[in-house]
Order: C-alpha cells, then structure tokens, then sequence
C-alpha cells in the first residue's frame, strides 16, 4: 500500500501543478469519513485508489439508506461503465429481495451521458416517487415489498 499509495499521490501532486485554478488538498480516508458524516456538502469531488473508494462509497451509502440505493459510474478517457456498487448479492440471488435502485439510477447515469436526459430524469423521479410514498419501497430501506413490486410501482410512475 505504501508503494501505491505513494505513486498515486505524487502523480495527483504533477497533475494538480498543471491545473493550479483547481484546489487539490490531501486527506486521509479516516478525516473524510468523519468529514462526510458531519458535513457532506462541503466535498465537491474526491479522487482516490479503488480501497479507498470503496470504503468511502460504503460510508456514503449507509447514509443515504444502504449499498442498494447507490449508483455508480466508472468513467474514463474513451468509454464509461455504470453499475451498482453492491455487486451481485449471491446471499439473495433467486429470492425477490434485491433492491433494484442502484442499478436503476446507474442506468440514469448512463443515459444522461447519452444525451437521453429527458429519459433518465422520468426514471429517476418515477424511483424517487416511489421511495418517497414509502408503499412499495424493499426490505432494505424499511418496506415490505418484494423487488418485483418495487420495480412495478416504478414502471406505473413512468
């Protein structure tokens, strides 16, 4: 960790020097963990090693409500990959239980970068919609509803 971390800091360090209208500050994983308890909307963006973004988005979930809520966004150079960070949930696999949102706004994500955003903000409040009348919502996040009328309720809201 000491030789990646290294490496990793010092390259943010040569391309912080070229973009100087940029704030670059480094933190530690703990300070922000506290930090994004206490004060979230101070953090604009965060770059950091996969071990660390996993911990980070973690944390950041169980504040929204849980790993099943939250999108993500693997984005590079030439090409993007979004998906759940939760995995694939082998524990509940064949079960109906799964919390179908993470995948849904990840989709969201992904047509906002294909210029679908009419498309992606109908699913997305069709989503919210749903969490906020609290009828149809998962296990997870304090329902009672099985994945597939948790996603029914969504396509009614579309």
């Amino acid at each position: 960790m000491i030789m990646g971390d290294g490496c990793f800091v010092d390259t943010c360090r040569e391309v912080a020097k070229k973009y100087p209208e940029i704030n670059y500050v480094e933190k530690q994983v703990d300070t922000m963990s506290m930090k994004l308890t206490r004060t979230p909307q101070k953090v604009d963006m965060m770059v950091m090693p996969n071990l660390y973004g996993d911990i980070i988005s973690d944390l950041c979930a169980g504040l929204i409500g849980g790993l099943g809520l939250t999108s993500s966004g693997n984005i590079g150079k030439d090409c993007a990959v979004y998906e759940a960070v939760h995995g694939s949930a082998p524990d509940i696999a064949g079960k109906n239980l799964a919390n179908p949102t993470a995948l849904l706004l990840s989709g969201c994500m992904m047509l906002n970068d294909m210029g679908f955003t009419s498309e992606s903000q109908r699913v997305q409040a069709a989503v919210f919609k749903v969490i906020e009348e609290g009828k149809w919502t998962t296990k997870d996040i304090g329902g009672k509803s099985m994945c597939t009328e948790y996603t029914q309720a969504i396509i009614d809201n579309l």
